[in-house]
């Protein structure tokens, strides 16, 4: 009797298999986290789960943290999570109070991409910004348990039932984001004290105008062409279409191997053998 493993081969070859696509997935991040010592120091982001108005359109909730103090900084009810106004409302938060040093997210868009180094639009501007954002595990969501906490308590205050309309759903965001950051005190703070209590506005001012990418000295600098990738020792090495126009840095490491950058943000290795770069390997980082 042939074996199962005979059979499947004799099945493809004839044409009666269809090969399984492999599911592309956001590169994983690569860098311990960090940990919140000060107000600024660690925002995070997500949204909240979407629901369906009294009128039915959807609900996108959009919840911005500081991980310091958990003051709620932002709860805004979109129509859609998409990065133009997810950036939108950022830079309303950054004008307000300030950048942080990193900003926590899950890998969804418009947080994350499948991409090298898992960057999106969004990610690169923080990362211009001099702000690094940082990912969570896939199904780990107590990585981020202060927010999901937050995000319990919202649902339980504002979501249930929902409002009839964006506008009457989004005062009572307002209310609870008042109530939560000035009224309400938390254990883990210690001592009853409240969110306003603890935070501070960041002396980190959002600028005038959007920085460039700069490198030390020493560094392989190359420019991302339109097509996505750069132009190393003579081949075309693809890095991704959301880098176009960015400057990348490579980093020797060892003969023909080198650690490829955006801003402060690894990529990956490079592989002039297969034209391309390699997800990162956490082994071989220095």
């Amino acid at each position: 009797m042939a074996s199962s493993q005979t059979l499947g081969e004799l099945l493809k070859r004839r044409g009666l298999v269809v090969a399984r696509r492999r599911r592309t997935r956001t590169p994983p991040y690569t860098t311990p986290f960090s940990h919140a010592q000060a107000a600024n120091d660690v925002w995070s982001i997500d949204f909240k789960g979407q629901f369906s108005l009294g009128n039915g359109q959807r609900c996108y909730p959009l919840t911005v943290t500081d991980n310091y103090s958990r003051y709620l900084l932002c709860c805004q009810g979109l129509l859609e999570p998409r990065h133009a106004p997810v950036q939108a409302r950022l830079e309303r938060l950054f004008r307000e109070h300030g950048l942080p040093q990193f900003l926590r997210s899950d890998n969804g868009a418009p947080f994350a991409s499948v991409t090298v180094g898992g960057l999106s639009q969004l990610a690169i501007w923080c990362i211009k910004l001099g702000i690094t954002p940082e990912r969570i595990a896939p199904g780990k969501p107590q990585q981020n348990g202060r927010h999901e906490r937050m995000h319990r308590t919202l649902k339980a205050e504002t979501v249930t039932p929902p409002r009839a309309t964006l506008l009457a759903q989004q005062r009572a965001f307002d209310r609870f984001l008042a109530t939560f950051n000035d009224e309400r005190p938390h254990q883990a703070l210690g001592a009853g004290r409240r969110p306003a209590d603890l935070y501070r506005p960041s002396p980190r001012r959002f600028p005038d105008r959007l920085p460039g990418i700069e490198y030390d000295t020493g560094l392989q600098v190359r420019k991302v062409r339109t097509a996505g990738h750069i132009r190393w020792h003579g081949q075309e090495i693809y890095l991704s279409k959301t880098l176009t126009g960015e400057p990348v840095a490579l980093k020797p490491i060892e003969h023909d191997c080198w650690q490829v950058y955006f801003g402060n943000v690894y990529l990956g290795v490079l592989d002039p053998r297969r034209a391309r770069v390699k997800r990162p390997d956490l082994r071989n980082k220095v």
